[in-house]
């Protein structure tokens, strides 16, 4: 893939380090000169300019790009990025940084937002993947599809212990998409059985989550 990343600070140029390794195209648009420094992410391609303006974006060939990523540490400029992106350049994905969770409500598909990721609810939503068993935790909120990925950790008293993935009797807007056990990631087929202390991962809408917690024995 292509990807934009609006922000060049250290979390964009993680984020660019990390999709260059995966063989992507990067590249960052910096509006400060005191972080333009393409020596620190040498592989991708940086573009001195402000990606609030449709100028900038228009030289970048942003519109070449799969994937827009609203990286700044300026919520309002993660919005107005995320709106050219997708109004103006119809760029099929765009992700955007929450900073301030107060904001989050913000981020939607009206501003042009695919996936909000606010890094406050990821890290409570981590504290909370690692000390909670038997109770779902919501991981992150696809806004497009307004569905959640959410983690539910089966107890060593698990009822489902044995039991095949078939018998797990789910609502119509919910879907188990993978089972990690251990060091293991368990792509479920019907015959898979259930062991205590699974990580269950499921798509699903939110209003069908108590039907979920039902469907596992809470």
């Amino acid at each position: 893939m292509r990807v934009a990343i609006a922000g060049a600070g250290a979390v964009g140029r993680s984020i660019a380090a990390e999709l260059i390794d995966g063989r992507h195209q990067v590249m960052l648009i910096e509006r400060e000169a005191d972080q333009f420094e393409p020596h620190a992410v040498e592989q991708a391609d940086w573009v001195l300019g402000d990606a609030c303006e449709v100028s900038i974006l228009e030289e970048s060939g942003i519109e070449q790009c799969d994937v827009v990523i609203a990286a700044t540490g300026d919520d309002k400029a993660n919005l107005v990025v995320s709106l050219l992106a997708k109004t103006e350049f119809a760029v099929r994905r765009v992700v955007a940084r929450v900073n301030n969770p107060a904001n989050e409500w913000l981020f939607t598909d009206a501003w042009g937002v695919d996936v909000a990721v606010s890094t406050p609810r990821m890290l409570a939503a981590m504290v909370e993947e690692a000390v909670s068993v038997g109770d779902l935790v919501r991981l992150m909120t696809f806004r497009q599809s307004n569905a959640n990925l959410v983690e539910l950790t089966l107890p060593a008293e698990t009822p489902l212990a044995g039991k095949p993935v078939s018998e797990l009797t789910l609502p119509r807007d919910a879907a188990l998409v993978t089972i990690l056990r251990g060091d293991r990631v368990i792509v479920p087929q019907p015959e898979d059985p259930l062991e205590p202390g699974d990580e269950l991962l499921f798509v699903a809408t939110a209003d069908v989550e108590p039907e979920i917690r039902t469907a596992l024995g809470y």
